[in-house]
């Protein structure tokens, strides 16, 4: 039988303990990745759109490190947004940075009237090789 298994980045547990949460669970070669946002140490967002969306995808990078995948093991993306029309151009451009050449996953974009304080998040399916 298949055991879930929780995957936590470095430094970064407390936080999770917290909220009461797994930043990811591993079930068999698949990784479902709690949203991930824009939060600076201490775990308040970033005021910065730009920079709040840079470091949703880099915690979510980090959060993939510590099950030993990446972006390329990515097949399922959904990113929240409390402004899609105006955050667009942001959200892309760091999206292009992580997935810059094909097979993208695929992605679905939602718009949200609440985050937390936060103005992105994103969400994450992956394939993971199993450890």
């Amino acid at each position: 039988m298949l055991r879930n298994e929780p995957i936590f980045p470095a430094n970064r547990h407390a936080l999770y303990e917290q909220h009461g949460y797994s930043a990811a669970i591993r079930s068999g070669d698949l990784l479902f990745v709690s949203g991930q946002v824009g939060s600076r140490p201490d775990g308040s967002p970033e005021p910065d759109f730009a920079k709040q969306v840079q470091l949703a995808f880099d915690n979510l990078m980090a959060v993939l490190a510590a099950a030993g995948c990446g972006p390329d093991n990515i097949v399922d993306v959904t990113t929240f947004h409390t402004n899609p029309e105006a955050q667009f151009g942001d959200v892309m451009a760091a999206k292009a940075r992580v997935f810059a050449v094909p097979p993208y996953p695929n992605w679905t974009a939602v718009g949200a009237t609440w985050l937390a304080g936060f103005d992105f998040e994103i969400k994450v399916i992956a394939r993971c090789p199993i450890q």
